[in-house]
């Protein structure tokens, strides 16, 4: 039995605006633990699943919760940035709702050795969510020059002092490489004036976004699977999308907008949903989380796969 136990943020409110057609096809294109899916293919008996995800042990995971399903779901391995090749022809243009839960797991966070965390000092530098990646945390922190390092840190963390920490990351890493997520979170500490480090939550926290932004290209993979998720939901379906940072949340809100702008649909979150007090205190990671469901109801797009 593979091990993903990860608590689905808002399920109520993803079952409401994902279930279009009683009968439909929809996509997780952020398959992770599978409860979304699960809930959708156990409370609608006829609907079929395709399951994205670019982890692989999410994937075995969710193989085995789904299997009750039997060949209503079918598993794709990949990222959602490529998610026209991951559709077969007949596919294109006949979903009827696609599902973004963005950002990391509570498995990919909670286990140490995939580096995501900062809880464990020994866990290596890596972060990858897809482990074929070639780049990982270690390479860039180690590799990229002090100019890259600071544009990462606060284009993507959002860190104050990114040049500072980008400043004591080179000066380290000349004396020895930076191997694991505790020398990191050091030289963060190290470089955030004290006076700082008392607010904002964990020192560590904009820095280990950043970097995971970064490996991953979370920011690209979230625009480009947006737009191929527009041109495969069928007039009708709708986007859901569950983001737990402002850039990926402002990402979202201004691609509906020029969508609904360009006569591709509408809005039908004018401000995003967020988690009830009681499902925060039940499941206190859910406490960033903001849905926007985009309607796509606009003129047919038969045709838009060339």
């Amino acid at each position: 039995m593979v091990t993903f136990r990860h608590i689905s943020v808002m399920p109520n409110e993803v079952m409401t605006h994902w279930m279009t057609d009683s009968a439909g096809l929809y996509i997780d294109a952020t398959l992770g633990g599978g409860g979304h899916s699960h809930l959708l293919l156990s409370t609608f008996p006829s609907v079929r699943l395709i399951a994205v995800d670019q982890d692989p042990i999410a994937i075995a995971a969710a193989q085995e919760r789904l299997a009750p399903f039997g060949n209503r779901v079918d598993f794709r391995c990949g990222n959602f940035r490529d998610l026209m090749s991951l559709l077969a022809i007949h596919e294109r243009h006949e979903v009827a709702g696609v599902l973004f839960d963005l950002g990391v797991s509570s498995p990919q966070l909670d286990v140490a050795e995939r580096g995501f965390g900062y809880q464990d000092p020994e866990a290596p530098l890596d972060m990858r969510m897809d482990p074929n990646n070639s780049v990982t945390a270690f390479r860039l922190v180690n590799m990229k020059p002090k100019d890259e390092i600071t544009h990462a840190l606060s284009a993507w963390g959002e860190e104050r002092w990114a040049s500072r920490i980008a400043e004591f990351i080179v000066r380290s890493r000349e004396r020895e490489p930076i191997r694991t997520t505790g020398q990191l979170v050091e030289l963060i500490k190290a470089a955030i004036p004290a006076s700082a480090r008392r607010t904002g939550g964990h020192p560590a926290r904009r820095t280990f976004q950043a970097l995971r932004i970064w490996v991953n290209d979370e920011l690209g993979s979230l625009s480009s699977g947006l737009e191929q998720a527009r041109l495969a939901v069928r007039p009708g379906g709708h986007i859901v999308v569950i983001s737990f940072q402002s850039l990926e949340d402002r990402i979202v809100k201004h691609t509906f907008r020029d969508w609904q702008e360009a006569g591709d649909g509408a809005v039908v979150t004018r401000r995003p949903l967020i988690p009830s007090d009681e499902e925060i205190v039940d499941n206190p990671r859910s406490r960033s989380a903001k849905m926007r469901v985009f309607s796509r109801t606009g003129r047919e797009n038969a045709g838009a796969w060339g």
